[in-house]
């Protein structure tokens, strides 16, 4: 049985210098996913967005710049300990967030809670899951080439 943690961050979507909204953003955390976090933001006019990616990430970008590819976490610029950078990129276009530190913090110790980190892979089933997903990852690889 999947347990999951959910909570609703006000954050501000930069959209430019001059141009910025709150809005709610929704972060999710799930037992039977536990490597990962959902973020799902919704803006007037448009279909709900989301981005999985890992809870590691979103641990360590609270305190310092991280994340290649297309999301990258970092401390804000004013004041280090107070605001978090979120960017999201595809292609050219990026969505760029901030966020308190308090409530993200909230967050992932409550996620903490559910599943300590480091402690993912223990989780039954999921080790047997994540075998499984690699044999048929490999197995269609050598069957391609």
């Amino acid at each position: 049985m999947s347990e999951s943690v959910h909570a609703e961050v006000m954050m501000s979507f930069l959209v430019s210098e001059e141009l910025i909204f709150r809005i709610p953003v929704e972060l999710r955390y799930r037992s039977d996913d536990p490597y990962a976090v959902r973020l799902t933001f919704h803006l007037p006019g448009d279909a709900p967005v989301s981005w999985t990616f890992g809870r590691e990430l979103l641990v360590d970008g609270v305190a310092e710049p991280c994340g290649d590819g297309d999301v990258h976490i970092a401390p804000g610029d004013q004041d280090l300990l107070s605001e978090v950078l979120i960017t999201l990129q595809v292609g050219s276009d990026q969505a760029v967030f901030r966020a308190g530190v308090a409530p993200l913090i909230a967050f992932l110790d409550r996620t903490d809670k559910l599943v300590p980190l480091g402690q993912e892979r223990s989780l039954a089933g999921f080790e047997s899951l994540l075998d499984e997903t690699l044999d048929r990852i490999l197995a269609e690889e050598q069957s391609a080439g």
